[in-house]
């Protein structure tokens, strides 16, 4: 089992920056494939970004250029580095794991991962 821990999320103003950061459990972390996701009220949990073992990144088109994915195996922890936020970024943000093929081959859906994190709050005002 795998336990993720979100951290980071708080309230900012338009055209500012956070970084949210992903704590995970387990000697084993390395061997999971990484995900964020975001969901915000009446909205479908929506993907954001994700890091494969191999450090491959992948970002939603909305974020692209703005928000960055990555990850320290020495630390268990995955970061998503936000710039430029805009109101439409307000959403609670989730971390999520997986070792599955699955999560490679579908990577921007939720149903390919295993293990969530219980999110962290990110309001952007405007």
């Amino acid at each position: 089992q795998v336990q993720l821990v979100e951290s980071g999320g708080r309230l900012v103003q338009a055209g500012g920056s956070l970084r949210l950061s992903c704590a995970a459990s387990g000697r084993t972390f390395s061997s999971y494939a990484m995900g964020w996701f975001r969901q915000a009220p009446g909205k479908e949990r929506e993907f954001v970004a994700a890091i494969g073992r191999s450090h491959s990144t992948y970002y939603a088109d909305s974020v692209k250029c703005r928000f960055t994915i990555s990850r320290d195996n020495a630390k268990n922890t995955v970061y998503l580095q936000m710039n430029s936020l805009k109101p439409e970024d307000t959403a609670v943000y989730y971390c999520a794991a997986g070792n599955r093929l699955q999560v490679i081959v579908a990577r921007t859906k939720p149903e390919a991962y295993d293990y969530w994190g219980q999110g962290t709050q990110v309001t952007v005002s405007s």
